[in-house]
């Protein structure tokens, strides 16, 4: 018979942020724990409030499978004698396992016939198993951050404060934190009745919603949410704005969501759109209102909340939370007002106060050299005068607005703030928008640059933080990455790739470093450039591995260089989809016929006057015509015709080393034949290193 399996670990509040994670883990270790132990399951799922952590499975056994083992024993020859009588090799073998002699079989292996024993043990019941295996599952779930409380050594997310543990209608018996395990449970913190005590596990998700006020399934959360919220910004006259992140914080912070809408004075509307939403999301956890079918921050003084309760009371709550939001959003509108009577120009000065790294300098050396860095790559791409000129206003001012009020009771607003304030300043509109833009992207999938201006000092702000920390010793490690180098190191990779600047790595990180005017701690100037390309190096592979590009390609190519991202992109992809032609064939076949004798060529230079044979002479001249199409080829960035040019090389060499003996006796000739093909290996490995291809 089945049974359905429930384990709830009831807990103080655990942060929205710890259950995405935290539920993935207690399915996946869950599963591998029940197929270790032998019990099979139809479904097996996680779910979780801010409250509580639940393991719900459906379809497991009574007992667990029954084991058969077989055991290899000794030889058949030692086993039993002439006679086919078993010997007391025989009669040991069979005792140490249990079993009888006669129940021994032979069978052939690839070290020839040996003697078995089959073992049998039957399934345990699954409470028992589980029992075991239960208490060892909660205790492996790792945290962000986890506590210990009381005397015992147990530590989790929050404190735990009840355990129900049920297989159909018998309790799974435990104990945690000096918690036994049970078959109550309890709902809402303010709304539930009291312990509510389940008679079978099938009854949990119903006992809950309808005794303790708790929606158990997030998904179930999650949709009566947005729908609700949905359907009230439409009522006030607008659309809300869709949060996916925000979504699913609130959905982890709430057990029975009832969403409301409130309301804050017009006035506000004045102020940043950013601004608001921060103040909303940020610090509230609102859904903003747009007016309908409008830009993202065309804004409706409307706010959408959830509660974590009934509508019961609900317009004292909403007259609660629009109080909270109108006293942070006249906070705001002070700060807005204030700020603005000291310009971004005058505020440069104030930098100087502030330290962007101890032994880096103050915010106002940062500006001085990413004023100096954006020159000098505007320079690079021949931006011309007045962007050149914008680039390097903009890096004068791009770190002003960290010493306004706004930025400093909201963070989140850096950049934002500065470009507001520089259009109120007067500033041009390519520079007020620079100034925003030389933070993107700020994390994994954000958005990119899309001026030339803010391109350049995205760039410049982006690799002073980088050669800055590294050539301080500053390394990411692990998952320890304090100062984001290499998230930043992936920003400067995309906007390469995206904006198709053929920018050379080597170079910017070479014109940063001199723009630091510091003793270096780890060994020479190439030494810490080399440890800086290998952070790209990181991101750029990371980057080519998302696109779906075969991993030995990828090394391919970056192993003949990747000193330019966007060649280095459109190597790999040309690559990776000529493996499906039979030039890809070609390509390999030459190649590798070329390096098995060519690695052991003395010297690159082929002599003319040493080629004797016909096959030879022509294989000379296919190379040499070989090399002019595909240099061609090369410097236009035709990389798909370039491997196809190179791979066109097979036949000439397929008749060479047919009818031409390589390795003559005479050391001139053989030399020169080894040249010939090492020639040819290198001519093939331009763009990418073919030797680190997985090719059968």
């Amino acid at each position: 018979m089945k049974k359905t399996l429930v384990m709830e670990i009831g807990t103080e509040e655990i942060p929205a942020k710890f259950m995405p994670d935290a539920l993935k883990q207690l399915r996946e270790k869950a599963v591998e724990g029940l197929r270790a132990n032998r019990l099979s399951f139809t479904k097996l799922e996680t779910f979780g409030t801010p409250r509580r952590l639940v393991l719900y499975g459906t379809g497991i056994p009574e007992a667990q499978d029954d084991l058969t083992e077989e055991v290899r024993g000794p030889s058949a020859a030692v086993a039993f004698d002439e006679d086919g009588q078993p010997t007391r090799a025989a009669l040991g073998f069979a005792r140490s396992q249990g079993v009888e002699v006669d129940d021994l079989v032979v069978k052939e292996t690839d070290g020839g016939k040996y003697v078995f024993a089959q073992r049998r043990a039957a399934g345990r019941p699954s409470v028992e198993v589980l029992a075991e295996f239960l208490p060892g599952l909660v205790r492996s779930l790792d945290f962000p951050n986890s506590m210990r409380w009381g005397e015992g050594d147990l530590r989790f997310a929050r404190p735990i404060h009840w355990i129900l543990s049920l297989l159909g209608a018998e309790v799974v018996p435990f104990e945690l934190a000096g918690i036994r395990s049970g078959r109550v449970s309890f709902g809402h913190r303010f709304l539930g009745s009291g312990p509510i005590e389940l008679k079978d596990a099938q009854e949990y998700f119903q006992r809950l919603k309808e005794e303790g006020y708790v929606i158990v399934s997030q998904d179930e959360r999650r949709r009566s949410i947005e729908e609700q919220a949905l359907m009230l910004a439409r009522e006030q006259g607008g659309e809300m704005v869709q949060d996916p992140d925000l979504l699913e914080e609130v959905t982890y912070l709430v057990e029975y969501p009832t969403v409301f809408a409130g309301h804050f004075p017009p006035e506000y509307l004045n102020l940043p759109p950013e601004v608001l939403v921060t103040s909303m999301k940020e610090h509230q956890r609102y859904f903003p209102v747009t007016e309908p079918e409008s830009p993202r921050y065309r804004l409706r003084p409307v706010f959408i909340a959830v509660r974590n309760g009934t509508s019961e009371n609900i317009d004292i709550i909403r007259a609660g939370n629009e109080k909270v939001l109108r006293a942070r959003l006249a906070d705001a509108m002070f700060f807005f007002r204030e700020d603005q009577k000291i310009s971004l120009e005058e505020r440069v000065e104030k930098l100087k106060e502030i330290v962007f790294q101890e032994r880096l300098g103050t915010l106002f050396d940062k500006v001085q050299r990413l004023q100096r860095l954006s020159r000098i790559i505007a320079g690079t791409l021949d931006l011309g005068k007045d962007l050149a000129d914008s680039v390097e206003r903009a890096a004068f001012l791009c770190k002003s607005d960290l010493t306004t009020n706004m930025v400093g009771e909201f963070p989140e607003l850096q950049g934002v703030m500065g470009r507001e304030y520089a259009l109120l300043d007067g500033e041009e509109g390519v520079v007020a928008r620079a100034i925003y833009e030389h933070y993107l992207p700020r994390h994994a999938g954000d958005h990119l640059p899309q001026t030339m201006v803010g391109t350049v000092l995205s760039l410049a702000d982006k690799l002073d933080n980088i050669v800055g920390c590294l050539s301080l010793g500053i390394q990411p490690t692990g998952s320890q990455d304090p100062y984001g180098l290499r998230r930043q190191a992936l920003g400067v990779v995309r906007i390469l790739l995206n904006s198709g600047l053929g920018l050379s790595l080597s170079k910017l990180v070479e014109h940063t470093i001199d723009g630091y005017d510091l003793e270096l701690d780890q060994g020479s100037r190439d030494e810490i450039k080399d440890g800086i390309l290998e952070v790209f190096k990181g991101r750029l592979t990371g980057l080519l591995d998302g696109e779906g590009i075969r991993y030995d390609t990828i090394e391919a190519v970056i192993a003949a260089g990747f000193d330019h991202v966007v060649d280095t992109f459109r190597r790999a992809r040309e690559l990776d989809r000529l493996r499906s032609e039979k030039t890809y064939h070609d390509l390999m076949t030459a190649f590798r016929r070329a390096r098995n004798l060519g690695q052991k060529a003395e010297r690159s230079e082929v002599h003319r006057e040493l080629l004797t044979e016909p096959a030879e002479k022509d294989l000379y001249r296919s190379l040499r015509e070989t090399e002019e199409k595909a240099s061609s080829q090369l410097a236009q960035g035709d990389y798909r015709g370039y491997f196809i040019t190179v791979a066109g090389i097979r036949a000439p060499l397929d008749v060479f080393l047919d009818e031409v003996l390589v390795m003559d006796k005479d050391e001139a000739l053989r030399h020169n034949r080894l040249a010939l093909l090492k020639s040819i290996a290198d001519l093939m490995t331009r763009a990418a290193d073919l030797s680190e291809i997985v090719y059968d």
